[in-house]
């Protein structure tokens, strides 16, 4: 992740692509301003940036975030530096637990109704297509909780960095143990988790 000196790193970047409802977007406005993490919108948008829904979902915390909006998918690419990214969707073959920090610079995810399209998933840089586990019988998550899910398992792995005192292992009573945030070169092979019956999840 490539950040000016002086603005704190990203505990992680997450992009959303053509997202069609305000509220989610609000929701994960106020995510990524809770956990540091920086966020991409890229065009079409189902609503506009005034919306009320969004600001009320978000409350204040618009001005707490990095918020940038991208006219389509490569031109956000360019403007990031072409980084590898993950792809969230219900045909994904990696567990999100699997994912490690160093393996994927951006986190990926679709519209509510159809989630991402083809030429994402299938894109050079896209180097895992990621699922979350659900009950047998379900058909999908909301957008929102699955930003959550995987922007706090990948600050989870950070060690919670910059958070606040509530950062303690709860098992020892100190501090958990960060990865390095500045050198993540000792990635596992993506998808190496425990085995796991196939899960399905929608955006």
């Amino acid at each position: 992740m490539n950040v000016p000196s002086d603005q704190p790193r990203p505990t992680a970047r997450v992009a959303l692509i053509a997202p069609e409802i305000a509220g989610n977007t609000g929701n994960i406005i106020r995510l990524c301003a809770n956990t540091g993490a920086q966020l991409h919108l890229v065009e079409p948008l189902g609503f506009e940036l005034s919306d009320t829904r969004m600001k009320r979902a978000g409350l204040d915390y618009h001005e707490r975030t990095s918020v940038r909006v991208h006219r389509d998918f490569e031109a956000m690419l360019s403007a990031l530096g072409n980084p590898s990214f993950a792809a969230f969707t219900a045909r994904g073959t990696t567990r999100y637990d699997a994912l490690h920090p160093a393996s994927a610079d951006l986190l990926v995810f679709g519209c509510e109704a159809s989630g991402l399209p083809d030429k994402v998933l299938s894109h050079p840089r896209c180097v895992a297509t990621v699922t979350l586990p659900m009950m047998p019988g379900n058909r999908s998550l909301n957008l929102a909780n699955t930003v959550a899910i995987a922007v706090f398992d990948r600050w989870r792995q950070l060690g919670f960095h910059r958070a606040t005192a509530m950062n303690q292992d709860p098992t020892t009573g100190g501090r958990t143990a960060p990865l390095a945030i500045e050198d993540l070169s000792l990635a596992p092979p993506i998808g190496e988790s425990a085995t796991w019956e196939q899960p399905a999840v929608q955006q």
